[in-house]
């Protein structure tokens, strides 16, 4: 079977076991809307600059422990080796010097309707604890506000990342994690690509998430969410 079809193959069996996304239902979003029109607080500003709260919310699709590794996990054997962090490491500070985020992690796990919970502080971010610890095989996943009632929060600017760009995740042993951005994805929520986000991959990885569009204000939320790719490039 060549590593094409390998991947192709668990990718499916993600999926299949239980990858519906359920996006959050938490969160004041105020971002500037498209058009220069004004979010709830009234702020206004570029769209481009503020995206939107996170509200991303899978439930994990591998049932594994994070600790272990990647949901269903397996490895290129072409791919440039890397050690993965050992059982019980986990995420303590994402930094994003290309945005100017420094910010300590959450842990967030999953609402009583199988919804990621947001970070409880606007200016922080939060870590997936239930999917892979980054710099293990596998998609690690962070998500953070766009903004918050009294303005703008960790992620505002999230959609200035651009392909080449650095993440910088510290673990709790000390160890840095790089990944270096790939591309980012707009997504309409009510269609979120959850085995792209969520599936098994075969090299360490990372997923930024964060609201994005048109902020409704029917609803209190924003209809789309923004989805960042970064790959591992080194250890330290």
């Amino acid at each position: 079977m060549s590593l094409s079809q390998f991947v192709a193959t668990h990718r499916r069996a993600a999926v299949a076991l239980g990858a519906a996304v359920l996006l959050l239902a938490g969160g004041a979003a105020v971002a500037a809307q498209p058009g220069g029109g004004t979010g709830p607080s009234g702020e206004t500003g570029s769209p481009s600059a503020s995206s939107a709260a996170s509200d991303p919310g899978p439930s994990d699709p591998s049932g594994v422990d994070p600790g272990s590794g990647a949901a269903g996990s397996f490895q290129d054997p072409a791919a440039p080796s890397s050690t993965a962090p050992p059982a019980g490491a986990t995420p303590e500070r994402v930094r994003i010097p290309a945005i100017g985020v420094d910010s300590g992690l959450e842990d967030l796990g999953l609402g009583a309707a199988g919804e990621l919970d947001p970070p409880r502080a606007w200016d922080s971010a939060g870590w997936y604890r239930d999917g892979t610890v980054p710099g293990a095989v596998g998609p690690a996943v962070i998500a953070g506000h766009v903004d918050s009632g009294s303005g703008p929060a960790v992620f505002v600017d999230l959609a200035e990342l651009a392909p080449g760009d650095d993440v910088e995740v510290t673990l709790s042993t000390g160890a840095v994690e790089t990944f270096r951005v790939t591309g980012s994805e707009r997504t309409p929520k009510a269609t979120f690509p959850t085995s792209d986000v969520y599936g098994a991959t075969p090299t360490p990885s990372l997923r930024l998430i964060t609201c994005d569009g048109t902020f409704d204000s029917s609803t209190g939320h924003y209809v789309d969410n923004l989805i960042v790719f970064a790959d591992l490039v080194t250890t330290s």
